[in-house]
């Protein structure tokens, strides 16, 4: 089954899929957020067009293990977004998920206005492939 990873922002969604055996993770794209509505709708079409089974999103806590706001704003998200979809939907701990993505684009002498629409891409792909390892470790299938 497939499942797609989103790493919330504010302003924009990053958005990975896996293929359809659950091994790999790819980017999908960046999204724009245009308002609760017209998001839960872009979400729900592309579940369908992907015919995902399961949504991770990363979930951001404080470097102590804490969740703060942000962390509530996602989860408030993700039961609007498994209204939508009507598919489960999961939580993984993105600390430090979008300093990676820097890291990966820097090395990769990505620059400019491409690296800021890319870094939310390569954060929802490592968000994605974290839950992958997490479900190969616990010997479980997508």
């Amino acid at each position: 089954m497939r499942i797609l990873a989103l790493d919330v922002g504010e302003r924009r969604i990053g958005v990975a899929v896996s293929d359809p055996l659950g091994m790999t993770a790819q980017g999908l794209s960046t999204y724009t957020r245009r308002g609760m509505e017209r998001d839960l709708a872009y979400f729900a079409g592309l579940c369908r067009e992907w015919q995902a089974q399961r949504l991770v999103l990363g979930l951001p806590l404080h470097m102590n293990g804490d969740a703060g706001d942000s962390a509530a704003h996602v989860r408030e998200l993700a039961g609007q977004l498994e209204a939508a979809c009507g598919i489960p939907v999961e939580f993984v701990d993105e600390r430090l998920t979008t300093v990676a993505a820097h890291r990966i684009l820097s090395e990769g002498n990505v620059r400019g206005g491409r690296r800021k629409q890319t870094v939310d891409t390569v954060a929802a792909v490592l968000i994605l492939e974290t839950y992958l390892g997490l479900l190969r470790n616990r010997k479980e299938t997508p």
